[in-house]
């Protein structure tokens, strides 16, 4: 126990753990004081991340996070051409424009076409990466068009399509009243309805299988001039071949130097799935991936992720290169541990518990690249694979990316003002969240993917499918809840993870906050909620709000006109998130369709007006920007003699520097 609460101690503040990766960061920027804050515009932050522990790395293990990373860079095409048909078409002109453009760059209009711009490269395409609604130049279209002709690009047909608001005005459409498929323009589908592609499926799908293949995970669905239906798969050969193509060879540059032969194996898995399109092969190396906890460096590169698709069946293309911090490590290493416990003491029913937990692995890494649909956005916390069945039969494996964390946190340190003192209701509340606010949101994060995406089971006639468009948000909805219940237990304190029974509180208070009313911030005014991750947090905020209300268990106040929601009673307040859980595990477990489209329906949805505008009105004043996304740092080659003696890590490129090498270096479409 002793040990084991120094190396929490290590790890108490997320200021702390800062300080030490800062220490031991590659001599950043050739000794030239780190900025990870790097460039603001629109509603976006961009961000550089350290990657503390390069040096620890042998040779080896280096060159094989360097032939994994360029794999997961040359698959960056895939995610544009995936997010709608014309997005790679539309970067290719915005490259040419900053390029080439020889005329005065210092106007309004030619900064506001720059601002445009990127945009466009941070969400992959031209829609917003996390409200889904199309986005437009504030310059005026023909100062847009005098630039296209200026690099003698002139294109009114794509011109159209980046202004007029009639064409792909949602990436993903939503809404009961609207084909969701025939009206996203997404580009998953062509030509086809919800009815004919769900039709399509269901005489695919065995409901009978135990363990089946991921139907239409890597494939396009199309009605050919015949008017048949069918799919056009993404293979070498296929859709999406040539990208495929250079990921695979990548790949297999990388089994060569890999660690040990289980990684060899699942690589030469992976790339025979690339090759045939073979789903069966993409579920044997997740297999083979999740049972690999051995090595330290790992990777995630594929068609992994289906929320993009309105019918929460299709993937985007994704990658991530990693290695393990061992001594963060420790503390999922332990929840991953007490998985069972954790598995047998949660309040849903019996009936919807793994009885044996299998393969639970958790571990805090530092990435070395990120790509596809994890750049410029990425994620904190990961926890895969996702099919059903893997995750009960083989387990699923669990990470929290304290490299990128710890980059939010300094970038928030650069920034003079924060959105606690705003929207914090006391000196104890604010005080309460600097103590534990940063050790509770990454054991939150620890609990949500460790624990919660991996909890809980699907009756045996339940399809993994059952809950179609909203199963994405009820998912993270489930796993959300799981990390709050458990935030609260005493359990914790006794496994050495939280130092007292008041730390959950910050987590709690902070959730509430954030999930009734600041998150809001990220959504325009007049629009809905749209996106899985706030749609969660809305849903369990709302609905504890309202099934609290009678015992004041969330109270909402107003001060000097502004409105605050504090959380009265804790322990309370615990038992609304137990009650939910059951609830949401009973809905998947069963996969009743109905009760979690009414949930989301009622709870996640829609926006109170007053409130959204009372909150982006004090939001402005801060002068903060909602979202975040990184560049990545290079990994260099060093040679002597004509040898790769060594690989470092260069922390050089600003924004548009990144975005215009990598349409040069990495387009293969």
């Amino acid at each position: 126990m002793g040990t084991i609460m120094k190396l929490i101690a290590k790890m108490f503040t997320i200021a702390g753990m800062a300080a030490a990766l800062v220490s031991c960061a590659d001599k950043a920027a050739e000794n030239k004081e780190f900025r990870f804050l790097i460039d603001e515009f629109a509603d976006l932050k961009i961000m550089r991340y350290q990657v503390p522990g390069w040096d620890e790395l042998t040779l080896q293990q280096k060159e094989y996070v360097y032939h994994l990373a360029e794999a997961a860079k040359y698959g960056r095409d895939i995610i544009w051409a995936q997010n709608y048909k014309h997005n790679l078409e539309i970067r290719k002109a915005l490259e040419n424009i900053l390029e080439n453009y020889d005329g005065d760059r210092n106007t309004d209009d030619f900064k506001a076409f720059e601002s445009y711009a990127k945009r466009v490269f941070f969400s992959n395409g031209i829609h917003h990466h996390y409200a889904e609604d199309k986005f437009f130049p504030e310059c005026p279209k023909e100062y847009f068009q005098s630039l296209m002709t200026a690099v003698k690009a002139d294109d009114a047909e794509l011109l159209d399509i980046i202004y007029n608001p009639e064409i792909a005005p949602a990436r993903k459409a939503t809404g009961a009243d609207v084909d969701i498929v025939a009206e996203s323009a997404v580009n998953f589908y062509d030509g086809v309805t919800r009815a004919e592609v769900e039709k399509f499926y269901a005489a695919m799908v065995d409901p009978k299988d135990k363990t089946p293949i991921s139907y239409g995970l890597n494939s396009k669905v199309v009605k050919g001039a015949d008017g048949k239906v069918y799919e056009e798969v993404y293979k070498v050969g296929g859709l999406y071949g040539a990208a495929l193509e250079k990921i695979c060879a990548e790949l297999e540059k990388a089994a060569a130097v890999a660690e040990n032969q289980t990684q060899k194996d699942y690589i030469a898995d992976l790339v025979a799935y690339y090759r045939s399109g073979d789903l069966e092969l993409w579920d044997a190396y997740n297999i083979k991936w999740v049972n690999d906890t051995l090595g330290t460096v790992d990777f995630v590169n594929g068609f992994v992720e289906d929320y993009n698709d309105p019918l929460g069946r299709k993937a985007t293309w994704e990658g991530l290169v990693n290695f393990k911090d061992n001594e963060a490590s420790r503390r999922t290493e332990i929840i991953s541990e007490n998985a069972q416990w954790f598995e047998d003491n949660s309040p849903v029913d019996s009936r919807f518990k793994k009885k044996e937990v299998k393969g639970v692995s958790a571990k805090v890494i530092n990435v070395a690249a990120l790509a596809g649909d994890c750049y410029p956005a990425a994620p904190i916390g990961i926890n895969l694979p996702n099919a059903d069945w893997i995750r009960r039969e083989h387990g699923s494996k669990s990470v929290t990316i304290a490299n990128l964390t710890n980059a939010y946190n300094m970038a928030a340190q650069e920034s003079p003002k924060s959105m606690l003192s705003e929207f914090a209701w006391s000196e104890e509340e604010m005080a309460m969240e600097k103590k534990y606010g940063a050790l509770t949101n990454d054991l939150h994060t620890d609990l949500h993917e460790c624990l919660g995406h991996g909890s809980g089971k699907l009756l045996p006639e339940t399809s993994p499918n059952a809950l179609g468009e909203f199963s994405s948000t009820l998912e993270e909805t489930r796993a959300d809840l799981f990390g709050l219940y458990y935030l609260a237990d005493p359990k914790l304190v006794e496994l050495g993870i939280l130092p007292d029974m008041e730390a959950y509180k910050a987590q709690y208070s902070s959730y509430i906050r954030n999930g009734i009313f600041t998150q809001f911030t990220r959504v325009a005014l007049g629009k809905k909620n749209m996106e899985a991750h706030m749609q969660n947090r809305k849903l369990i905020a709302d609905w504890c709000y309202e099934k609290g209300r009678k015992d004041n268990v969330i109270e909402k106040k107003v001060r000097d006109g502004k409105t605050f929601f504090i959380v009265n009673d804790y322990e309370a307040l615990r038992g609304l998130f137990g009650d939910l859980l059951a609830e949401v595990q009973r809905i998947k477990s069963e996969g009743d369709y109905a009760a979690g489209k009414a949930l989301v329906e009622k709870y996640a949805v829609d926006i109170d007006p007053d409130l959204h505008k009372e909150v982006l009105e004090r939001y402005a004043t801060l002068e903060l920007k909602p979202y975040g996304g990184f560049v990545n740092p290079e990994i260099v080659p060093v040679r002597k003699m004509g040898r790769i003696v060594d690989y470092k890590v260069v922390y050089g490129d600003t924004y548009l520097e990144q975005m215009l090498k990598y349409g040069k270096k990495y387009s293969t479409l």
